[in-house]
């Protein structure tokens, strides 16, 4: 119990920390907005016990991970075929150290583009729509948004951060900027399915029903999402912009859909690769300049800054130096970085904690991501560039404190 509390104190504090940075952006003093801070709260929470505790609900996420290692295995079957043993085939050679052969480009990567023609096929089919729209409606009516960015936030929980605005184009540009930074907050705070699977894959030994988790996560996120980014920049009166459902059907055919799902896959695929290898190079280049002065590397001086944010989720003391490390990671360069080094550490630390971590790093929220944003935001509505070159990085920090309400909601929820 005593854990649970710190967590909700830290769920406290963070919400907190949000008001704060809005009385200091705008420069005036305003009440807390208590209905909108206690909805999005109980929101999360209510959410997160939904699908913690409701058995059905539980087998239902135990269901989607076996679907995600039943599309591992099945993209497997295609890179073998087409990369060979570098894809998963058989070795013509002796491996001589476990996991030698495992190559991240290769092997794990893939899936983004199977994922993407799935997920443009259950948008073809009015799948996605469907769940999209009843979540839309609910942030409607809570946060009093406009259809527009009520749609393109909920969007976010399935899809990524540029693909989401792209389902409402035509009423970007007369968002204001509270309910364009709201969009934007929910991009950083969110993954998408293409990343989710991935995700999933690294974490099934270190995190059981990872896939469950994970998609809770972002689910759960959303609200946060729409929490922070209003504490942070309040809205003016509510404007109704936009329907609460997808304005057009973007697929004329599921074979159109699958065809562009793959093109958009390989677009997302390809661009985790660059950034991966420009982040961890420039994170390594400014190591070169950082430890000669320091002796330690710009991961550990995240990491350390982290460390006692992490315990305010509510993870011990003597376990929040790695999760703190983790989340670190997470910040300076990525999200992947963070839960591929949760797969190999992560068995270090208690069940609770890890669940509290995995939901925490659950966010597009770092530079890598912000560029992305950016470029794509930016090309959709180049009359607004100015705003969201703006917002971009208040964004970034809106996305991680969101991701971080999520991790100390869930622990909460979870006895320690």
């Amino acid at each position: 119990m005593t854990a649970q509390i710190a967590s909700a104190f830290g769920l406290l504090l963070l919400v907190a920390v949000a008001w704060a940075w809005g009385l200091v952006a705008t420069r005036r003093w305003a009440a807390p907005p208590w209905g909108a801070m206690a909805f999005g709260i109980a929101l999360q929470l209510g959410l997160a016990a939904l699908v913690l505790s409701l058995p059905p609900i539980r087998s239902a996420l135990g269901a989607i991970g076996a679907a995600i290692d039943a599309l591992q295995r099945a993209t497997e079957s295609g890179t073998a075929f087409v990369f060979g043993y570098l894809g998963g085939g058989p070795l013509p050679f002796a491996e001589t150290a476990p996991g030698a052969s495992f190559i991240l480009a290769f092997r794990a990567l893939p899936l983004i583009l199977v994922v993407g023609a799935l997920s443009a096929l259950l948008y073809r089919l009015g799948v996605l729509p469907l769940l999209v729209g009843a979540l839309a409606r609910l942030l409607r009516r809570g946060f009093a948004l406009s259809g527009a960015a009520g749609f393109a936030t909920a969007a976010n929980v399935f899809v990524g951060m540029v693909e989401a605005p792209l389902l409402v184009r035509p009423y970007l540009a007369g968002l204001s900027r509270p309910e364009l930074f709201v969009v934007m907050t929910a991009g950083m705070a969110t993954i998408s399915g293409n990343t989710l699977a991935i995700y999933a894959v690294f974490l099934r030994d270190a995190l059981p029903d990872a896939a469950g988790h994970l998609l809770t996560a972002s689910v759960i996120s959303a609200p946060a999402a729409v929490l922070v980014a209003r504490l942070m920049m309040p809205a003016e009166a509510a404007v109704d912009r936009g329907p609460e459902s997808t304005p057009t059907q973007p697929y004329a055919s599921a074979m159109e859909a699958i065809a562009r799902g793959t093109a958009e896959g390989l677009a997302i695929m390809l661009g985790v690769i660059a950034s991966l290898i420009v982040f961890v190079a420039l994170v390594a280049l400014a190591n070169e300049a950082i430890v000669p002065l320091t002796g330690q590397t710009l991961q550990h001086w995240a990491g350390l800054a982290m460390h006692p944010v992490a315990f305010a989720l509510g993870i011990p003391w003597a376990e929040s130096a790695e999760a703190g490390r983790l989340l670190g990671l997470k910040t300076i360069i990525n999200e992947f970085v963070a839960y591929l080094e949760f797969a190999r550490s992560g068995e270090t630390m208690s069940e609770r904690s890890r669940i509290i971590l995995a939901y925490a790093l659950c966010g597009f929220a770092n530079p890598g991501s912000l560029g992305i944003m950016l470029g794509g935001l930016i090309a959709l509505v180049p009359d607004r560039r100015d705003d969201i070159a703006r917002l971009g990085v208040p964004a970034v920090v809106a996305g991680t404190i969101a991701c971080l309400m999520t991790g100390a909601a869930v622990g909460v929820l979870t006895p320690g």
